[in-house]
């Protein structure tokens, strides 16, 4: 099967997307978070003949959701409208994660390319799930 990775922020949604086994994820695009945002993410799905699409699941240091999470389940809700399957992949931290990948320092800001960084921590919290889903958890 193969996935979406979605890492919703209100500003920029990073996707990734999985290999045809669902085995690996891999940094895919940016969409701008605006009204059409739904409608680009499940041309993105449509045209990878991606399945299901697996939503960071953002909460705080204590385990609460974040106050962005009343706009990513918005986010899902208009995407399960449109017929895709949905799940959720508690994320953490994932933004901090990509920047290491791209910035020594971890420094989002200091690091032009926020389009990789969005992106990047989409496939993070993909590949978190497809690993999950391989050990049968």
């Amino acid at each position: 099967m193969k996935y979406l990775g979605i890492d919703y922020g209100t500003k920029r949604i990073g996707v990734a997307v999985s290999d045809d086994t669902g085995t690996l994820a891999f940094p895919l695009a940016v969409v701008v978070a605006r009204e059409n945002a739904v409608s680009e993410v499940c041309a993105l799905a449509k045209e990878r003949g991606a399945e299901k699409i697996v939503l960071g699941e953002s909460k705080d240091f204590s385990g609460k959701e974040n106050p962005v999470m009343h706009d990513v389940k918005k986010f899902a809700a208009e995407l399960s409208e449109r017929g895709l399957a949905v799940t959720y992949e508690p994320e953490f931290m994932t933004s901090v994660a990509a920047a290491r990948q791209f910035a020594p320092t971890g420094n989002r800001k200091a690091n032009p390319s926020q389009e990789n960084l969005d992106a990047s921590a989409a496939a993070l919290i993909l590949q978190s799930f497809l690993d999950r889903q391989k050990q049968g958890k």
